[in-house]
């Protein structure tokens, strides 16, 4: 029979484990950390809907996250939301006709900025603006637009 000492002991090395494994799922959860862990330059693009994307979240190329949306503002000569892209260091060779858009991850899930890459010479650097941006697309218009044309068709209009 162990000793009350020794059952104290495990109970708080078990409890101890657990809470490392929380703060690990925690900051895995948030993406806190991993992808611009050495040097990284800026860009941004504008969008006329961004969406419910919120800094901090991914941006990523062929499924490969490169990046982080590092701010969020609106631009008032153009009343677009002008997004602050972080991109990692190893990612500097990106053409400078690169294409962003914003993608749902998921049916409901987080939204992300894909990168798709273009065809020029002439890397993207650090202040860069990307000129080719493709907005959120948002649920709640799409259905509308559905509804609408649906109703239009029963009633025997256009």
């Amino acid at each position: 029979m162990k000793s009350t000492h020794q059952i104290e002991i495990t109970a708080g090395i078990f409890l101890l484990l657990g809470i490392g494994a929380l703060v690990f799922l925690a900051v895995q959860a948030t993406g806190a950390g991993g992808v611009l862990s050495g040097g990284s330059y800026e860009v941004s693009a504008k969008f006329s809907n961004i969406g419910g994307l919120k800094p901090g979240a991914n941006v990523s190329m062929a499924g490969v996250t490169i990046g982080t949306v590092d701010g969020i503002q609106l631009d008032h000569d153009s009343l677009e939301a002008r997004v602050t892209i972080r991109i990692s260091d190893s990612y500097d060779d990106l053409p400078q006709d690169t294409s962003a858009a914003i993608y749902t991850s998921g049916l409901l899930g987080d939204q992300y900025v894909g990168l798709e890459p273009g065809g020029a010479t002439e890397p993207l650097h650090d202040g860069d603006q990307i000129l080719i941006t493709q907005s959120a697309v948002v649920l709640e218009q799409l259905i509308g637009k559905y509804l609408f044309n649906s109703q239009k068709d029963e009633g025997g209009q256009e």
